[in-house]
């Protein structure tokens, strides 16, 4: 290890500064503030390798499941975490260590005063620096996280769902449920609170808060952006809100320093989106975006739009190759000096949503592609224009902008999910495009364009269902719970019963507008071993097969 050039006094003064801060804060009960980060990129992960580790060391068991159903090696080197010892040195030196990422092994710091980053750069195990927070003044372009919400009740309420011919998934009873959605964001004021995620709160919905901006767990005490996206995706009140996947379930992250604008943002995303993938999230809805900064020397150009050079686009395609789908906000700034669409929505494995008002015309908000390289930006559009919001518990109000056509594709996705549990997240984003309205003719505007969600559903069981040529295939059976009943063409109403041995009716659902060729039914799943009869009432068509349970 090389010897830093300095001396031991001046060791000694910095930490007996530092300790003189802290005994001050402490004194006045109040947190220090760090106007400076820096991004510290690492060699190599030091002495951690994949020998010493086991998956469950590293991930969760949900998380396994998800890399296991994709075929993904579990673990690899970018699981593994940044080497501690590196981390311990560099704080040696007086910064205070913010977070770290392990998929792009660097480490972010902060500090109260400008720092000789040169001293780093002598480290060994350092490769390279990045300021990415230095005290400046807040500029005009930052306002991705002001929206207002207006008192309307044009178009209709769910217009949202019914554009991309989503309704017969939810009266299916594909809601999301058992998918596990991480809504990166800048807060979620009153999500605690509000009437529509009232239902979301009583069965526990929310599994997880965090907030990697001041490092803790509150986040109902900073912004309402990220509470009118989960109102989006959760919400619920009969005429005035409808969710679109109000069955799932949520890791609620914020991710974004609402009081300034700085590239140390793209750390605390990638800490929000490593966490949510050790926890098992299968989705990332992220309404968030960067592009010009506080300081404009940290600016990106247009020619950074190429989905391999920013931080966060470079992260967000990194969680993508996790198995997770993440599907981001393609931006407001079409009417503004930039124009273009937001990192990381340039990512060749980001879902960006583009916003179409409620007569399917694009907005004039929605930020524009392609990618700096060419590629088809956004990938679709959605409602994103009126679009019914809750962020306080007195009214339930309409907003515009990207923020909100993302999480209506999210929350649509994660049905599908539900539906057709085999699917990878590239192949629903491959259906996403190819049901859309202009897959034929894709531009910059709309991308692929509004998508057709029942076809997308169709599209994936044929990928992942074996169809009968005629009759109905009930498998597994026998089966220790769930079993499903796949139909050799979608039965647009069916009603499902089962019977006991004694002839007692225990279990029956009329679906008067059926969505896809598979039902999955769990009602055995608490029932005692035996013979069951099925009935399968497809219009005048019939059908009585006998399922055997048996225990676990």
């Amino acid at each position: 290890m090389k010897t830093l050039n300095y001396s031991n006094r001046n060791r000694v003064k910095i930490i007996f500064t530092l300790l003189l801060l802290s005994i001050t804060f402490f004194l006045h009960g109040q947190e220090p503030t760090y106007p400076y980060f820096y991004r510290v990129y690492l060699r190599d992960k030091g002495d951690n390798v994949t020998s010493k580790y086991s998956a469950s060391d590293l991930l969760s068991s949900r998380a396994l499941v998800r890399r296991q159903k994709a075929g993904i090696q579990v673990p690899d080197i970018r699981d593994l975490p940044v080497d501690r010892s590196y981390l311990n040195q560099i704080s040696l030196l007086g910064l205070k260590l913010h977070s770290t990422s392990k998929w792009m092994n660097t480490a972010l710091f902060k500090s109260q005063s400008a720092f000789n980053i040169k001293i780093l750069l002598s480290l060994p195990f350092v490769s390279d620096i990045k300021p990415v927070k230095t005290p400046g003044k807040k500029n005009s372009y930052n306002n991705k996280l002001n929206f207002q919400v207006i008192q309307s009740d044009l178009p209709s309420f769910d217009l949202p769902i019914t554009m991309i011919n989503g309704y017969q998934l939810h009266v299916s009873g594909y809601d999301g449920k058992d998918v596990l959605i991480a809504i990166l964001d800048g807060g979620f004021i009153n999500a605690d609170n509000i009437s529509s995620l009232t239902g979301l709160r009583l069965r526990n919905g929310v599994k997880t808060t965090y907030d990697f901006v001041k490092n803790n767990k509150s986040v109902y005490n900073s912004s309402a952006h990220g509470t009118a996206v989960l109102s989006v995706l959760a919400g619920k009140v009969p005429g005035q809100i409808e969710g679109t996947a109000p069955g799932a379930d949520f890791l609620l992250l914020k991710t974004e320093d609402v009081e300034s604008e700085f590239p140390c943002e793209e750390d605390f995303w990638a800490a929000g989106a490593e966490f949510a993938d050790s926890a098992g999230a299968d989705i990332i809805s992220s309404s968030l975006g960067y592009f010009n900064f506080d300081d404009p020397t940290l600016n990106y150009k247009y020619s950074d739009l190429d989905g391999n050079t920013a931080f966060v686009t470079r992260v967000a395609d990194i969680a993508a190759s996790k198995g997770i789908l993440v599907v981001n906000s393609a931006g407001n700034e079409r009417n503004t000096a930039w124009k273009r669409i937001i990192f990381p929505s340039d990512g060749d494995s980001v879902v960006a949503v583009g916003a179409v008002d409620g007569n399917k015309i694009i907005s004039d908000f929605s930020s524009a592609g392609p990618s700096a390289d060419g590629r088809i930006k956004p990938d679709n559009v959605a409602m994103g224009v009126s679009v019914p919001v809750q962020t306080s518990d007195s009214s339930i109000g309409r907003s515009s902008g990207t923020s909100f056509s993302c999480p209506i594709l999210s929350g649509m996705a994660a049905c599908l999910m539900q539906a057709v549990p085999r699917a990878l997240n590239s192949d629903i984003i491959g259906a996403l495009h190819s049901s859309a309205d202009r897959y034929n003719y894709p531009d910059s505007l709309y991308g692929y364009g509004i998508p057709d969600i029942l076809l997308v559903l169709t599209k994936l069981q044929n990928l992942f269902l074996k169809i009968p040529e005629k009759g109905i295939i009930v498998s597994p059976n026998p089966t220790t719970g769930n079993f499903e009943i796949i139909f050799p063409s979608p039965p647009e109403k069916v009603t499902i019963e089962l019977i006991s041995m004694t002839g007692k009716l225990i279990f029956r659902q009329d679906f008067t507008s059926y969505a896809g060729r598979s039902l999955i039914i769990s009602e055995l799943q608490h029932k005692a071993q035996g013979v069951y009869f099925l009935r399968v009432i497809n219009g005048s068509e019939k059908n009585v097969l006998k399922i055997i349970k048996l225990n676990d």
